[in-house]
């Protein structure tokens, strides 16, 4: 009996444990650790249309409880991966693997959607609305409710893959936002994205950052993702896909209780590369300890209604 077994957006995949984009590279770069196939789906570093040199100055700063980034969507673009990257890991990776997609116009996003939906290999897109719109002032997509759900509608006319939406919690209601990108076709909500941080070197007088301000991802962040899965797993018909500071199986359970059906591995596989490894083993144990025949049983179970 495969108790871990999960239906993620019409995906049938070992077990509901995914990496979060941006943390994995694109499938292969962890295999001296473990092998990928482990995971019920790999989610890649996120894709652009050109390729992208990302920030300057520094990237990465260490915080209390985790971690800051600003690495600015570095990434070799779309027409390296469908050359050269999809054929690297061709009969390597057989997990799902998900692309993450970037834009900076809703016409940017309709275009690459348009080329990844001829990749094969890819068996569904996780759309990042934290971009910056370059029409909008610079405001995230993800920012207000009728901009998130112009660009998730644009994107599904031009897809027959399944749309994760990846959602920023830099909003004042996660809430009203994942309903506008349900209503518009979405077939999932990812959450969260990274928080809006910054660190300041004291003897320089300066930030950290070269970017100055940076996402802030790791165990920190784990109070804030938890509540917003709770709320909006609520207020959805669609699945939500968990992430933000799990750095455990305790973690991940709390994550599935919250109501998200899957979940995402992020800044917990740089602290520890076997986490995957070791969360996967820990809720087979936890389902056999508490008689649980599919981990799905769990999903929600810490709402009111349960």
């Amino acid at each position: 009996m495969n108790r871990l077994k999960t239906n993620f957006v019409g995906l049938d995949l070992k077990n509901p444990i995914m990496t979060a984009s941006g943390c994995f590279g694109f499938g292969l770069e962890y295999k001296d650790y473990f092998d990928p196939n482990e995971l019920g789906a790999v989610v890649v570093k996120g894709l652009t249309l050109e390729p992208r040199d990302g920030n300057s100055g520094t990237r990465i700063a260490e915080t209390p409880g985790g971690m800051l980034n600003s690495v600015g969507l570095e990434n070799p673009g779309i027409d390296h991966f469908e050359n050269v990257i999809t054929k690297e890991i061709d009969g390597k990776i057989t997990s799902p693997i998900i692309t993450n997609i970037n834009g900076r116009t809703i016409e940017e996003y309709v275009e690459i959607a348009k080329r990844v939906e001829s990749i094969e290999a890819v068996k569904a897109i996780e759309l990042n609305i934290s971009c910056p719109n370059v029409k909008d002032g610079g405001m995230a997509f993800g920012a207000r409710p009728e901009v998130a759900g112009a660009v998730t509608k644009a994107v599904k006319e031009v897809t027959t893959k399944p749309v994760i939406v990846k959602l920023s919690p830099n909003v004042t209601d996660i809430v009203a936002i994942a309903k506008i990108v349900e209503e518009n076709g979405a077939d999932a909500v990812a959450l969260i994205n990274t928080l809006l941080g910054m660190s300041i070197d004291i003897k320089k007088k300066k930030p950290v950052l070269g970017n100055i301000f940076g996402g802030l991802s790791g165990p920190a962040v784990k109070p804030v993702a938890l509540r917003m899965i709770y709320q909006v797993s609520q207020a959805v018909k669609i699945p939500v896909l968990g992430m933000g500071g799990i750095s455990s199986v305790n973690d991940a359970i709390e994550f599935l209780m919250a109501g998200a059906s899957a979940i995402s591995l992020g800044t917990g596989i740089f602290m520890n590369p076997i986490l995957p490894l070791e969360i996967k083993e820990g809720l087979e144990k936890y389902c056999i300890e508490n008689n649980i025949d599919n981990i799905s049983e769990i999903v929600g179970a810490a709402h009111p209604n349960k």
